[in-house]
């Protein structure tokens, strides 16, 4: 088991999550470097309305302006994971690793499906199954469907085999939000939650819970307190 601080923030706006998980993976980076023992990092959090576009993502798949922005209480960042555009905001689950990949001894193609594992895991508790699509990361539900459509967002940055970033579980997320986006970059694919395939709104806290669980059963971590 690899000890791991688990720590939630509750509603944190973007920039500040963002910088916390900096420090965090510049920490990581020199212990690593120097050798010296490391505590790896599991942040949850909410954010308040804001979308962010990865490093090599498409500025056209924004399709509201700065004041649309402003009138839909948004915010809109350029940032350094991978992958295209995405939306957060609050009754979503965002989860920040901020691990040493090598002390869990995989790369980062392996963790990338651990992540999808640990959402997959999550929502079945909920009946509801989720799978992977050929050519996309993320979560998917009837992904060999006309109706595809992802429940969960992942992009991740990994430099020196540590990761930041992670994904976006959407639990009881207002979707209308995905309307001002393709989100993804995805043009012809939906989005949906927890909440939406139930029709029903979710315990955000359980779902906290079993994701804390299966990140411990996926990647064996042992929470610290």
């Amino acid at each position: 088991m690899v000890k791991t601080e688990l720590t939630d923030l509750g509603i944190l706006n973007y920039r500040d999550a963002w910088t916390k998980q900096q420090l965090l993976f510049e920490r990581l980076k020199e212990e690593k470097n120097t050798g010296k023992p490391s505590i790896n990092y599991l942040l949850f959090v909410e954010h308040p309305h804001v979308y962010t576009l990865g490093r090599n993502g498409d500025r056209q798949n924004m399709l509201i302006d700065a004041i649309q922005l402003q009138a839909k209480n948004a915010e809109f960042i350029q940032v350094d994971r991978g992958g295209d555009i995405t939306y957060h905001g609050q009754g979503q689950l965002v989860v920040y690793p901020v691990i040493r990949l090598d002390m869990f001894e995989i790369g980062i193609k392996e963790y990338v499906y651990r992540l999808e594992e640990v959402v997959i895991r999550t929502i079945c508790k909920y009946g509801i199954n989720g799978g992977r699509m050929k050519g996309a990361t993320g979560v998917w539900l009837d992904t060999d469907t006309q109706s595809a459509r992802k429940i969960c967002a992942i992009g991740v940055k990994c430099s020196g085999f540590v990761t930041m970033h992670g994904f976006a579980l959407n639990v009881n997320t207002d979707l209308n939000y995905f309307n001002y986006i393709n989100p993804c970059g995805f043009i012809d694919k939906g989005v949906t939650s927890i909440e939406k395939e139930l029709k029903h709104k979710i315990n955000f806290e359980e779902v906290k819970t079993l994701t804390a669980q299966n990140f411990s059963e996926v990647f064996g971590m042992e929470f610290t307190v």
